[in-house]
């Protein structure tokens, strides 16, 4: 007998008939009836790989172009016409007759030639598979519907393959309605999250703009007040110019008449009683027009960048992450809105503060500790002579400045101190760590410390080489970062300045360097 190979792969969702296994006739083609459900929907207690082995089991499988041979026929073999399913045997048309003319076999189930005959017998009773139970979701005879299946949904394979897809159809339809309700119920969620989001922008802007239009009519205002002002000065200016013009004119009419009378005591008596000084008409509001104009468009550009950095980045980078955030949104200094753009201050080192073991080199913008070579610098009044310190030409009075240096070592400092600082001690008031107008941050083998007062707060922070120093007067406020891709606050002051402020900066260890560079660079 031919060896004959069977499929090894049933397609997922078929489920073959045993009306379409063959037609009459060897030549015709099996036909597949598809299952249309998913096929986790077949059984609600097996998987899709068995129900594709239970349908194997249950059904014909494909036999077209293969000879099926007799079983009975021991020295000739032919071809066998028809199978038993219940004696598990295949015959040809001799062997067959006792099946179709002895009464004994009339139950015995005959169907086209198949090779998989013991496939589609009960394991156990050696019987045909010709039942489905939908309990268990199996094949099974008619003894196991008697014992193990007992009580079971029972009913034959070709109805319960129906019932089934039914079952299969009627859950797929059911999870799609699900699915649609779901979906709609998603819309009308986002729509409602979006009206009310839409809700508190319109809300949060309408705030903004009244604290707009508020700021504006207060800085009119304001200007009004100066107008006024100044116009009454210049009024009164006016009207006393006019009484001291008609006071000269009266003098000047006596001191003619005396000269007609050549009566020089009388003259010079006169003349020397009369003050004939004028006060100044001089009004300062053009100045304090500039301050007040150039405050209002520091101010407002300070504003409009915050603005461009919280909305149009920060918000960006929220949607971009698709993550909820509860934190409160950050006004720290970014990339996009970096200080130096509008506060940077042009620094340089003042030669003659510099310490002896100190060289200055790069136009006086790169200070190096050259320990223990000193350098022959002449005496200043300015110099200082024991802490190894070098202060800046400029200071940073009023406004708002910002500067950034690149340090390097242990050991390096970067400050801000009054110009009253004793250059000369030896004491740690002296140096920009040690004394009540001082404040800076400094390189420590830890990290990085913030001291002032003599008393030192350590800064537990990543590793930064450039340091940014920002300085609002005004409000007393003095902070220091870290620079890399962003800024990055590494410690800040709340102060009452009472004097100009000067950068200062202390190179404790041999090799320290600190270098003025532009923000940003």
């Amino acid at each position: 007998m031919e060896e004959v190979t069977l499929p090894k792969e049933i397609p997922v969702g078929t489920w073959p008939t045993m009306e379409n296994n063959h037609k009459e006739g060897c030549g015709e083609e099996h036909e597949s009836v598809k299952c249309t459900a998913a096929v986790e929907t077949l059984s609600d207690n097996n998987t899709p790989l068995e129900a594709c082995e239970c349908a194997s089991q249950c059904t014909a499988v494909p036999q077209s172009g293969v000879e099926v041979m007799c079983d009975s026929c021991m020295e000739e073999p032919r071809q066998a016409s028809k199978s038993c399913l219940t004696c598990m045997v295949s015959y040809c048309e001799e062997h067959l007759r006792p099946h179709l003319e002895n009464s004994k076999f009339q139950n015995h189930q005959l169907v086209e030639p198949q090779l998989d005959t013991e496939l589609r017998a009960c394991e156990c009773h050696r019987l045909a598979l010709q039942l489905y139970c939908a309990t268990d979701g199996c094949c099974i005879c008619p003894s196991c519907e008697t014992e193990e299946h007992e009580g079971h949904a029972v009913t034959d394979v070709a109805e319960g393959e129906l019932q089934d897809k039914q079952k299969g159809m009627v859950k797929t339809l059911t999870a799609a309605e699900e699915a649609i309700n779901k979906l709609q119920k998603n819309t009308a969620s986002i729509d409602s999250s979006v009206a009310g989001v839409q809700a508190v922008i319109e809300q949060q802007f309408s705030s903004l703009r009244v604290a707009v239009e508020d700021a504006c009519r207060s800085s009119l205002d304001m200007l009004d007040g100066e107008h006024k002002q100044a116009l009454s000065q210049a009024e009164s200016i006016r009207t006393h110019l006019e009484q001291k013009s008609g006071e000269l004119k009266k003098t000047m009419t006596q001191v003619e008449r005396f000269a007609k009378k050549k009566n020089d005591v009388d003259f010079l008596q006169v003349s020397l009683s009369k003050n004939t000084t004028l006060p100044s008409v001089y009004i300062s509001l053009i100045d304090r027009l500039a301050t007040f104009s150039n405050f209002i468009k520091e101010s407002t550009q300070a504003t409009c960048n915050e603005l461009k950095s919280t909305y149009n980045v920060q918000l960006k980078e929220l949607c971009k992450s698709g993550k909820s955030k509860s934190k409160g949104i950050s006004y720290s200094p970014s990339v996009e809105f970096h200080l130096g753009d509008l506060y940077a201050t042009n620094l340089s080192f003042d030669p003659d503060s510099t310490h002896k073991f100190l060289r200055l080199t790069e136009d006086n913008r790169k200070a190096t500790n050259t320990t223990p070579w000193q350098h022959s610098y002449p005496y200043m009044a300015e110099r200082f002579e024991h802490w190894r310190q070098v202060m800046t030409s400029e200071s940073l009075y009023l406004g708002r400045h910002y500067f950034e240096v690149e340090l390097s070592g242990e050991g390096a400092y970067v400050g801000l101190t009054y110009k009253s600082i004793n250059r000369k001690g030896q004491e740690n008031s002296c140096c920009v760590t040690g004394n009540d107008f001082s404040w800076c941050l400094g390189r420590e083998s830890h990290g990085y410390s913030a001291w002032h007062c003599d008393v030192e707060t350590s800064v537990e922070v990543k590793e930064f080489t450039k340091i940014g120093c920002y300085v609002d007067y005004k409000k007393g406020l003095l902070a220091f970062y870290g620079i890399a891709e962003t800024m990055n606050l590494l410690h800040k002051y709340s102060v009452r300045f009472l004097e100009p402020l000067y950068p200062v900066f202390w190179l404790s260890k041999k090799d320290n360097m600190v270098v003025l560079v532009k923000p940003s660079d």
